[in-house]
C-alpha cells in the first residue's frame, strides 16, 4: 500500500473508508484509476487492529463498563448503548473533540478511522424495490427517483456475490430476492411465530435476516465463515463479515492502484470555473493541521450523509456561493433516519427441551405487509419491517434463590424460559424541513464549522408507530405466547445510524442535488454515493444499496472520466 504521498496528482480521490468509500477505491482502482483515497481518522488494519476481539468477559475491569470520567468524552456516542462498553468504546468518536449542535436532538453516531462504521454496522443486507422507487412520485412526498429497480439490480447481485449475504429467497416483490448464501437458521420459538403468521396472516412472512455474513463453504478472498461468536462490533479476525478493512479495502491495495491516507481531514473540493468541473481536494492534517491540496481528474465523495454534505457546503466559490451542487436550495434538507423501538415482546411456554447453538449474528426479519396495495385505507403512507428474534433467559434468576451446593449448581446450569420480540423498522418521510447547517460561530479544533441538526419525526411516523405496536402484539398474541409487553420509544433521528438524504439524488435539477448516476447535476465529475444520495428511505436497512449504487457509479467514471 502506497502511504508516501509524494504525488499530488491522481486520477481519482475517494473521500471516506466506510462502507461507500471502500467499495469505490476498490472498483475505481479495479479499473485502473491510480486512486487517493482520503480518511480523516487513524489506521486500521485488519485484525491486527482489532483490540478487543477475543476479549472474553472477565478480561473487564467493572464487568466491562466504561468509567464515569471516560464516559463523559461520549456523552452523546452513548445513546446508542455501545459506547458504555469497553468492547467497543474505542470505535466510536470522542464528542467533545468532535462536537456538534442540536436544535432539536440528533444522535450522530460517528467512527473516524479506516473503514469507519462499516467495522460497526449491523450488517443488515436488503433490497429497494420499486415499491421504494416510486413511493415518492405516486403519494407525493418528496421527488421521484431517477432510477428504478432494474437499473440497479444487476449492481445488487455484483455487490452481494462479492461481499457474501446470508438469506432465504422469498419470492415477494417488496423484498427481491438475492444472490444468497445459506440462511442462518431459525431457532425453535422463531419457527413457531413463522408458523403461526402463516395460519393466520396472509403475506406476512417471518425469514432469518439477510446478513452480510459468510456462511457455508462458497470461498472468499481472505475471508473465513462465520464462527457464530456475535462479537462482530469488535471486528471479526476471521472477515465473516462484510468491512471494508476486510474485504474492499484489501481488493484495491492487490491492484497498486491505491494510496490511502488516514488523518486527512478533507474540507473542501475545489472548483474550475473554465471547465465547470472539480479540480480535487483541500486537505488538513488531522495531527499536524498542515493544509494542502490533491488533485484528481474525478471525486467520490463518501463520507458519509452528513460529511459529504458538510464538505459540499463549505465548498463555495462564485458559481456556488451557498455550496457546490446547490443550485436547487436542497443541499443539507431531507433529512431521513429510520425509526424504531416500537413493538412488543412475550413469553413463551413449551419448548424447555429445545436450545440454540452458538451465538447467530442475525435475529428475524419480518417484510413490509402495510400499504402494498392501493385502497388499504390506512392513516399513514408507506410502511415498515419488523426485526427481532427468540431466545432463553441465562442464569441471573439464580441470584435471588436461597440455595446453596448442589441446589444453587443446579439452579444456575439451567437456562431461563424462552421469550419472542419484534421490533419495527419504520420509514421516514423526506421533509424538507428536517436539515443540517453549518455553525461558523462554533469551529472545531481544525477551525472547521461545526454542524447543527433541526430535524424531527413528524405525525406520518407517528401513526405508523402506533400500528407498529398493535400489530406485533396482536401477531406475539396469535401465536400463543403470553404476558405481551408492549412499548413505544421513539427516540430521536439519528439513533438508526441510517442517516440520509442530504444530497439527493432526483431527474431536476431545480429540485435535487444530484443525478442519476450520482453525479452532481452541475459538476459531472464530483459523485456522492453515501447515504447522502438517498431520495426516500425505504423501511430496509440501506447499507446494500449504497455499496451498489457506489459500485454503479465507479462503473460510470470509468467509462466517462478514465
Amino acid at each position: 500500500m502506497n502511504t508516501l504521498y509524494e504525488n499530488d496528482t491522481y486520477d481519482a480521490i475517494v473521500v471516506g473508508t466506510g462502507i461507500s468509500g471502500g467499495w469505490a477505491a476498490k472498483e475505481l482502482c479495479e479499473k485502473g484509476f491510480k486512486t487517493l483515497v482520503l480518511e480523516r481518522g487513524r489506521m486500521v488494519r485488519h485484525i491486527e487492529d482489532y483490540p478487543t476481539m477475543n476479549d472474553d468477559p472477565w478480561d473487564y475491569e467493572f464487568k466491562g463498563r466504561v468509567p464515569r470520567e471516560e464516559a463523559k468524552r461520549q456523552f452523546k456516542q452513548a445513546r446508542t448503548g455501545y459506547t458504555i462498553s469497553a468492547a467497543s468504546k474505542h470505535w466510536f468518536v470522542d464528542d467533545l473533540k468532535h462536537p456538534y449542535n442540536e436544535t432539536k436532538r440528533f444522535d450522530w453516531m460517528r467512527g473516524y478511522h479506516v473503514g469507519g462504521r462499516s467495522i460497526m454496522w449491523g450488517r443488515h443486507s436488503y433490497r429497494l424495490s420499486d415499491l421504494d422507487f416510486e413511493a415518492n412520485k405516486k403519494d407525493g412526498h418528496g421527488v421521484d427517483w431517477p432510477i428504478r429497480y432494474k437499473d440497479i439490480a444487476p449492481w445488487y447481485d455484483y455487490v452481494e456475490k462479492f461481499i457474501g449475504v446470508s438469506g432465504e429467497p422469498l419470492g415477494l416483490p417488496q423484498l427481491p430476492d438475492g444472490q444468497f448464501l445459506p440462511a442462518i437458521e431459525l431457532n425453535c420459538v422463531e419457527n413457531h411465530l413463522r408458523k403461526s403468521l402463516e395460519e393466520n396472516f396472509d403475506g406476512r412472512v417471518l425469514t432469518s435476516g439477510r446478513v452480510a455474513h459468510i456462511i457455508g463453504d462458497t470461498p472468499f478472498e481472505g475471508r473465513s465463515a462465520c464462527q457464530h461468536r456475535n462479537r462482530c462490533i469488535r471486528g471479526c479476525p476471521y472477515g465473516a463479515y462484510f468491512s471494508s478493512n476486510s474485504s474492499t479495502l484489501p481488493a484495491a491495495e492487490r491492484t497498486g492502484n491505491m494510496t490511502l491516507r488516514p488523518h486527512s481531514v478533507v474540507h473542501e473540493v475545489m472548483y474550475d470555473p473554465d471547465t465547470k468541473k472539480a479540480t480535487g481536494v483541500k486537505v488538513i492534517d488531522a495531527e499536524t493541521k498542515e493544509t494542502m491540496e490533491f488533485k484528481a481528474r474525478v471525486v467520490f465523495l463518501c463520507a458519509s450523509a452528513i460529511a459529504s454534505t458538510s464538505i459540499l457546503m463549505q465548498s463555495k466559490s462564485d458559481r456556488f456561493p451557498d455550496g457546490m451542487g446547490n443550485d436547487s436550495g436542497e443541499l443539507g434538507h431531507n433529512i431521513m433516519d429510520h425509526h424504531f423501538q416500537a413493538g412488543a415482546s412475550a413469553k413463551v411456554d413449551g419448548y424447555e427441551d429445545m436450545y440454540y447453538k452458538g451465538r447467530k449474528p442475525t435475529g428475524i426479519y419480518l417484510p413490509r405487509f402495510r400499504n402494498l396495495q392501493d385502497g388499504e385505507n390506512l392513516d399513514f403512507v408507506r410502511g415498515y419491517g419488523y426485526q427481532g428474534g427468540g431466545n432463553r433467559g441465562d442464569w441471573s434468576a439464580a441470584v435471588a434463590e436461597a440455595a446453596y451446593g448442589k441446589a444453587l449448581k443446579d439452579a444456575i446450569v439451567a437456562p431461563g424460559g424462552w421469550t419472542m420480540g419484534l421490533m419495527g423498522f419504520g420509514e421516514t418521510l423526506p421533509y424538507h424541513e428536517n436539515k443540517m447547517t453549518l455553525d461558523y460561530d462554533k469551529l472545531d479544533e481544525w477551525g472547521l464549522p461545526t454542524v447543527t441538526f433541526d430535524a424531527e419525526f413528524k405525525e406520518n411516523e407517528l401513526k405508523m408507530r402506533k400500528d407498529m405496536v398493535e400489530q406485533a402484539a396482536l401477531m406475539l398474541e396469535k401465536a400463543g405466547f403470553r404476558d405481551i409487553n408492549t412499548y413505544d420509544n421513539i427516540g430521536a433521528p439519528g439513533l438508526g445510524i441510517h442517516e440520509m438524504g442530504t444530497a439527493r439524488m432526483g431527474r431536476d435539477p431545480r429540485t435535487s442535488v444530484l443525478n442519476g448516476n450520482n453525479q452532481i447535476h452541475a459538476v459531472e465529475n464530483v459523485y456522492v454515493t453515501d447515504g447522502a444520495f438517498m431520495t426516500s428511505a425505504g423501511c430496509q436497512n440501506p447499507s446494500l444499496t449504497y455499496m451498489a449504487m457506489t459500485a454503479r457509479a465507479a462503473d460510470h467514471a470509468a467509462k466517462n472520466f478514465l
